[in-house]
């Protein structure tokens, strides 16, 4: 063989076990060190590339347990990001897939706490509020003596309060507009869903206009009766006296 054709063989050879190098996938990192790098991430804020490094730990062979891991703090950043409609639907699915986990009742409570952190104010869509009061019963129910349990009862009651601002409001709403009957149903419902509310001066006074627009002058002097007082101390007491002078 000719040095010359001897040459080319071995260039031709070096090309192709080049080729083939660059084809080669390189090898697929541990879950144990995609874990730490989604933590390093999370560390400097930097969710999404958290979020997508436990994901290849979540659609990868890694042991249950990281697995499991994985799943958790894709919820944990995501909820840390203000992604809040992303954080709720992950730690549902870890509460569905993982019901008996130690982890279960701090999925739970980050569930309630991204559905609260989704209310907005009383002219607004409620879903939010219902779903938290819902998941906060259901956490209180299942583990009342909880570490989370004392800032779940806090924030349960500004759920019940935000409840009832918004029972006055359509009440207060069917007052303005004439519907007088509709304003009655819904604040004497509000009366009986949040007995011990002391925001009820409120729902009394437009209660006892309600009853007085609609001709029972009898029935709204008798609420605003119950409003001087349960509420004797309230600026509503004051309006419900002018008013009671007027019948």
């Amino acid at each position: 063989m000719s040095l010359r054709l001897f040459l080319r063989l071995y260039l031709c050879l070096g090309l192709l076990f080049v080729a083939g190098c660059a084809t080669t996938p390189p090898p697929a990192a541990p879950p144990e060190a995609l874990l730490q790098e989604g933590e390093n991430s999370y560390a400097a804020r930097r969710y999404e590339d958290a979020i997508a490094q436990w994901k290849r730990v979540k659609e990868g062979s890694a042991p249950p347990e990281l697995t499991t891991r994985a799943e958790l703090r894709i919820a944990d950043a995501h909820f840390a990001n203000k992604s809040y409609i992303e954080a709720a639907a992950a730690y549902e699915d870890f509460r569905k897939l993982h019901p008996t986990n130690e982890k279960a009742p701090y999925a739970l409570y980050r569930l309630g706490l991204s559905h609260f952190n989704q209310m907005g104010g009383i002219d607004t869509e409620q879903t939010p509020v219902k779903n938290t009061v819902t998941m906060f019963e259901t956490f209180l129910s299942q583990y009342p003596a909880s570490e989370y349990a004392a800032e779940i009862r806090d924030k349960l009651e500004i759920c019940r309060t935000r409840q009832l601002q918004y029972e006055i409001y359509v009440g207060r709403f069917y007052l303005k507009t004439g519907k007088y009957q509709s304003a009655i149903k819904r604040l004497e419902e509000a009366l009986v869903l949040f007995p011990r509310s002391p925001l009820h001066d409120e729902t009394l006074i437009s209660l006892g206009e309600a009853y007085l627009r609609s001709g029972e002058k009898a029935k709204g002097e008798e609420i605003f009766t119950r409003l001087i007082n349960e509420f004797p101390a309230s600026r509503h007491a004051v309006e419900a006296r002018k008013l009671q002078k007027k019948l």
